[in-house]
């Protein structure tokens, strides 16, 4: 088995059962709604539902639609990601590390979105009046390996030219 796949698929899972189990520690300990205040003033660890994608986007319980579409879209990535990795070069290190991120956390959520119609958030960032939508480590892992594979493909593409 090539190197990077390896890479990608340990990421991946790595992310998916960090997601999963940070999930399932907030569900036994924070009763759902509640908050308990982590640092006061900007961080709070809350247990909420989101219907949506991440950072609450399409977070509405008058629709039903969006479960279907990140589903598909969650298909989608997988086969994007698993055709993308298929080109890397075998010694390639940090091409699979950001797409295992962002495949281990689209399981993560999908796994959620399958059992419940929805993900579970808990990481509550704020700042006086300004409140960012609650997330989950899924949603942090998709961020930081989608900014690693743009910023790789930025960084290939100016050593191109």
């Amino acid at each position: 088995m090539k190197r990077h796949y390896k890479l990608l698929g340990l990421a991946a899972l790595f992310t998916f059962l960090a997601d999963q189990l940070s999930k399932w520690l907030v569900v036994q300990h924070i009763p759902e709604y509640r908050t308990i205040t982590v640092i006061p003033g900007f961080f709070d660890l809350i247990n909420i539902r989101n219907r949506g994608a991440a950072f609450g986007f399409l977070n509405r319980s008058d629709i039903e639609w969006q479960f279907w579409l990140f589903l598909v879209a969650t298909i989608i990535a997988t086969f994007a990601i698993i055709f993308v990795a298929r080109g890397l070069k075998e010694k390639a290190t940090a091409m699979p590390l950001g797409l295992g991120l962002i495949l281990g956390g689209a399981i993560g959520n999908l796994c959620d979105r399958l059992r419940m119609r929805a993900v579970i958030d808990f990481l509550d960032v704020y700042w006086r009046d300004w409140h960012w939508p609650a997330f989950n480590l899924a949603d942090s892992a998709i961020c930081v390996g989608a900014f690693l594979v743009c910023f790789l493909l930025c960084v290939t593409k100016k050593d191109a030219e």
